[in-house]
């Protein structure tokens, strides 16, 4: 069986619960990247491939070790392409170029203003070359994300339909070819769901907050590492930015039991098929509405939504055209929630052609619409710990029994570091003991060859003067 690693912090077949996962950072800073890691396990674990995680691990050290245990290299990314992510394009460059199995990036974009200019200069455009270089050396092409970061790669120098091209978000592939959007009936007294992101500007802010006041019934998905902390722990609340957003466990949000956090694609999905309408700013957030089948409304703030949304025809309102004028009612009248299934079949597609160019097994070798997957079979026997809900409405006993957890958690982690720790001194203890028995050795083997040269000398020294003896003696 060939064993592929890939760039994520858990595999969905892990049952990490809420506590591992907020003490080990499992989900990488924000569970939106669970969403597309979920579609590419999916979709690429067969009978005779597994993919296994690293586990957000990146250390060029480690080139032998992977070289010698993988086949291959899977790296989906979301925005890789940015300021504070210019490190770790450098040292994945690095990696990449001492590996020696294949390198698949499925999925990358870049990081750029909503109204992103073709040519555009960015401070990360000579990490992504290198970054770049190095995977097209170890494969086939690389996928992006959308158009915006299409035209990117291009303004570098690289080659669209040769060296990249638009595949979409893996996330949107999830369950498969076909999409279909539930009709549902949205009213006053639906249950809808909204999802938010702090980096968003107040005018959008603004909006989602007045919008939900509409609604008395909602649940609101947080995504960052911080706010599952804040849902499953009680805090530490957000460092406070006097924005329209949820920074306390005091907010009404949780106070009022609305907060639910996923922390596995199978629950997020069970929990968005209960509602009739999701809205927000988040891109996965609303994602996952989408391939739940659920009518969702997208508020696209930058370039990396806009291109997504896009390329995925995802219904959306775009952010800069929200004023204090905007409602919610009117962008539900206007919108045509089935949009993304017109265009579904054919990015599928797509996506499978980008696939068998880099001679990549997947699922749907044998026809693109199989009555189960490997990957099903396989999470059918996983135990999945269901959404977390707010710490601050839990009876005493479970907040006692979470940080009993967490605190469990906590130790195990510790444990794990220690024990690396160790093994990382006994390792250089070892190796320090078989330098020296090699210098020891070499220098036994300097001081022969030292004696032999020595020998050799004075025997060629004795000899010429022999001759030299012998030869004045025949001139007498």
């Amino acid at each position: 069986m060939k064993k592929i690693l890939m760039r994520s912090g858990m595999s969905p077949l892990n049952n990490f619960d809420p506590a591992h996962i907020a003490s080990t950072n499992s989900i990488g800073g924000n569970v939106g990247n669970l969403v597309y890691a979920y579609g590419i396990y999916r979709t690429l674990t067969t009978e005779d491939v597994m993919i296994v995680p690293d586990y957000y691990r990146l250390n060029p050290k480690d080139a032998d070790m992977i070289n010698a245990n993988y086949d291959g290299y899977i790296i989906p990314l979301a925005d890789a392409f940015r300021p504070d992510f210019i490190g770790h394009l450098e040292r994945y460059a690095e990696l990449i170029n001492k590996l020696t199995i294949p390198v698949y990036v499925i999925g990358v974009g870049a990081r750029t203003p909503f109204d992103a200019q073709k040519g555009a200069k960015y401070e990360f455009d000579d990490a992504t070359k290198k970054f770049v270089k190095a995977v097209l050396n170890k494969s086939a092409m690389i996928g992006v994300r959308g158009q915006i970061t299409s035209d990117y790669l291009t303004g570098l120098g690289f080659q669209e339909g040769v060296d990249h091209m638009p595949i979409g978000c893996p996330s949107m592939y999830s369950f498969g070819r076909d999409l279909k959007i539930r009709d549902t009936n949205i009213t006053k007294d639906s249950l809808v769901s909204i999802n938010n992101s702090r980096l968003s500007p107040d005018n959008v802010l603004n909006f989602i907050d007045r919008s939900r006041h509409e609604f008395g019934n909602y649940y609101y998905i947080p995504q960052w590492l911080k706010e599952l902390k804040m849902t499953y722990l009680g805090g530490p609340d957000l460092p406070s930015q006097n924005k329209v957003y949820p920074e306390s466990v005091l907010d009404e949000y949780y106070t009022g039991d609305h907060v639910r956090y996923p922390v596995n694609i199978p629950t997020w999905m069970e929990l968005l098929q209960e509602v009739d309408l999701s809205f927000g700013a988040r891109l996965h957030g609303n994602i996952a509405a989408t391939i739940a089948g659920t009518p969702s409304i997208i508020l696209p703030k930058d370039g990396r939504m806009r291109e997504l949304t896009d390329y995925h025809q995802l219904n959306n309102y775009w952010g800069p055209d929200i004023t204090e004028d905007t409602n919610i009612w009117d962008i539900i009248e206007q919108s045509d929630f089935h949009k993304p299934e017109k265009v579904a079949n054919e990015n599928f597609d797509r996506f499978i052609g980008f696939l068998n160019k880099n001679n990549l097994d997947h699922a749907y070798k044998k026809t693109m619409y199989p009555k189960t997957t490997p990957f099903d079979e396989k999470i059918k026997n996983v135990d999945i710990p269901g959404v977390v809900t707010p710490y601050v409405t839990a009876p005493i006993d479970e907040q006692v029994r979470r940080w009993q957890a967490f605190n469990d958690a906590e130790n195990a982690r510790t444990e794990r570091r220690v024990k690396r720790e160790m093994a990382a001194k006994k390792n250089d203890a070892a190796k320090i003991a078989a330098y020296k028995q090699e210098i020891e050795r070499l220098n036994k083997k300097v001081k022969f060859q030292e004696n032999t040269l020595n020998r050799k000398a004075v025997k060629a020294t004795l000899g010429l003067a022999d001759k030299v003896a012998k030869l004045r003696g025949n001139k007498k």
